[in-house]
C-alpha cells in the first residue's frame, strides 16, 4: 500500500471536515486483510464537540439493506428460499384485499426484490412516520400498497418496500420470532459485531452520532425525512431496509467477510459461489431511475444500474458513482442516505469502509464518495 496516497487521503478527509463540507468521518481501509488507513477525523456531535472516535455508533440507514441481503442469501443456502420464490409464498397476504390488483403482485419474487425491479411504488414510508418503527404493521401497510410499474423490467431503487419484504420473508422462512433476533444471532454474534444493532439500544444513547442533515430544500428528501429517523429508530425498532446502527470497526468486520468469500475468523456466514453469483450484475443495461433523475438534474452522464443480488456494483465506464473511477468492475458495496459507505474490490483486495457525521444531499455525497474512492484505490501499488 502507497503510504503517500494513506496520507492523501487522510488529509483530503480533514479538508473537508473543516470546510464544513461534513462534521466528521471514521474510515477504514485495507488490502489483503492489512489495514492501511484508520482514522477518526473531526467531530461526531458538533453540538457537544465531541471527536469522532472508533467508539462512535452511527445510524446508518440504507446500508442495513446489506445485512438483509445476507440474511436472504442464508435463506438460500439452506434451502428455505430460491430466487424465484414469489413473495405471496411467503406472506400470502402481499396480494391484499383487492383482487384486481392481484395478477400482477402475485408475480414479485426474490430476484425482483434484490434487484429493484419489483415495479412496487418507491415511497420510503408506506406507513406514517410514527408507525415505521414496527415491522408488522409496515407488511401490512405494503399488502394494501398497488404495483406501479413493471415486474422484473424496470430498476426503480426501493428505499423501503423491498427490503422490509425480504426481512420478513427471511424472518418467517428461519422461523424467528423477530428480525431483530434474526440479525444477532445470524449475523452479528457469529462477526462479533458488538457494536451493531438493529434499531438503537438506550445503553448507548452517549455513543450515538446525532442525524444532522447538510442539504437543501427542495429535493426528493428534505432535511426533516432524515432527521427524524433518530427518532424512529429506537430500540424497539426494527426496519430490515433502513434501522441498523453500527461502528466503523463492525461495518469493516461485516465488509472484510465478503471480501474473504463469506467467512471471518473461521466463522462462515455464506459460501464463496453465493457471493460470487451476489456480486454479479443482474440487470444488465438497465438504468436505476431514481439515481437517472438525480443524474438528469445535475446533467451527468446516466450511469447503467449496475445491481448484483441487493449489492450495488462498480460497473463499466467512467460516470459519476460512489465507487469511484479506479475501482475495478466487480467492486460491490451498499450505501446510506448521504453519509455511509462500504465497498470491496476483488481486483485490488481492498476494503473501504466509511461512515460520516452529517448527511449531505445526495448528488453531493456521491461526488464526495467518488473522490473518496478513487483515493482510496490509489492506495493499492
Amino acid at each position: 500500500m502507497d503510504q503517500d496516497a494513506i496520507k492523501r487521503l487522510e488529509e483530503h478527509i480533514a479538508a473537508e471536515v473543516k470546510k464544513g463540507l461534513y462534521d466528521g468521518c471514521n474510515i477504514i481501509v485495507g488490502r489483503g486483510g492489512k489495514i492501511g488507513l484508520k482514522a477518526c477525523i473531526g467531530s461526531t456531535d458538533v453540538n457537544t464537540n465531541r471527536k469522532a472516535s472508533a467508539d462512535d455508533v452511527f445510524y446508518i440507514f440504507s446500508m442495513t439493506k446489506a445485512f438483509t441481503n445476507v440474511l436472504v442469501l442464508k435463506c438460500l443456502e439452506r434451502g428455505k428460499l430460491d430466487f424465484t420464490t414469489r413473495v405471496v409464498d411467503i406472506i400470502p397476504e402481499f396480494v391484499g384485499g383487492d383482487r384486481f390488483r392481484q395478477a400482477k403482485k402475485s408475480k414479485i419474487n426474490i430476484l425482483h426484490l434484490l434487484t429493484h425491479r419489483a415495479g412496487l411504488v418507491t415511497t420510503p414510508t408506506p406507513l406514517p412516520y410514527n408507525g415505521l418503527g414496527n415491522l408488522e404493521n409496515t407488511i401490512k401497510a405494503i399488502c394494501e400498497l398497488d404495483v406501479v410499474g413493471n415486474v422484473g423490467v424496470d430498476v426503480d431503487y426501493s428505499p423501503a418496500l423491498n427490503h422490509a419484504l425480504l426481512g420478513e420473508m427471511a424472518r418467517r422462512a428461519m422461523g424467528y420470532s423477530s428480525y431483530r433476533e434474526m440479525a444477532e444471532k445470524e449475523l452479528f454474534e457469529p462477526l462479533k459485531m458488538t457494536s451493531t444493532a438493529i434499531g438503537a439500544p438506550k445503553k448507548w444513547a452517549d455513543r450515538m452520532v446525532p442525524i444532522v442533515a447538510k442539504f437543501p430544500t427542495g429535493g426528493w428528501l428534505s432535511a426533516k425525512d432524515v432527521e427524524i429517523m433518530e427518532e424512529i429508530i429506537n430500540e424497539e425498532a426494527e426496519m430490515p431496509w433502513v434501522g441498523a446502527v453500527s461502528s466503523i470497526g463492525d461495518i469493516y468486520r461485516f465488509a472484510e467477510m465478503l471480501r474473504r468469500g463469506g467467512e471471518l475468523d473461521g466463522v462462515r456466514i455464506l459460501s464463496p459461489a453465493t457471493i460470487d453469483l451476489a456480486t454479479t450484475n443482474h440487470t444488465g443495461d438497465l438504468v436505476n431511475n431514481l439515481y437517472a433523475n438525480i443524474s438528469h438534474a445535475r446533467e451527468w452522464d446516466v450511469a447503467k444500474a449496475n445491481f448484483g443480488l441487493g449489492f450495488a456494483l462498480s460497473g463499466e465506464g467512467i460516470y459519476p458513482s460512489f465507487f469511484g473511477t479506479l475501482t475495478s468492475p466487480r467492486t460491490f458495496g451498499n450505501y446510506g442516505a448521504g453519509s455511509t459507505l462500504f465497498w470491496v474490490d476483488p481486483k485490488l483486495d481492498l476494503t473501504f469502509a466509511c461512515l460520516t457525521a452529517g448527511v449531505m444531499e445526495e448528488s453531493e455525497n456521491i461526488r464526495r464518495f467518488q473522490r473518496l474512492s478513487a483515493m482510496a484505490a490509489a492506495i493499492a501499488i
